[in-house]
C-alpha cells in the first residue's frame, strides 16, 4: 500500500477565475481543490504517456523497416554518373 503525502500550496488566481472555477467544481460534486488535482493529473499523465510513446516510436525508426524485395544494386551503381 503506497502512502501519498500530501502538501498545500498558495495559488494566486483572478477572483473571477476562482468563482467560475467553484461553480464548475459544484456542478461536478467536488471541491476547487480536487477540480485543479484532478487536472493535473490528467496534464501529467497525458506528458507521461508522450513520452513513453515517442520513445517507443524513436526504437522502431531506429532498427528500420524492411519492406520487402532485394536490394540488386550497390549504392554506389545506383549514383553512377
Amino acid at each position: 500500500m503506497k502512502i501519498r503525502m500530501k502538501q498545500n500550496i498558495t495559488l494566486s488566481l483572478e477572483k473571477d477565475l476562482i468563482k467560475k472555477g467553484k461553480v464548475i467544481a459544484s456542478k461536478r460534486d467536488t471541491s476547487l481543490s480536487r477540480l485543479l488535482s484532478d487536472f493535473l493529473k490528467e496534464i501529467i499523465n497525458q506528458e507521461e504517456s508522450y513520452a513513453i510513446s515517442k520513445k517507443k516510436a524513436l526504437s522502431i525508426l531506429d532498427k528500420g523497416f524492411h519492406m520487402g524485395g532485394k536490394i540488386t544494386c550497390s549504392r554506389e551503381e545506383i549514383h553512377e554518373r
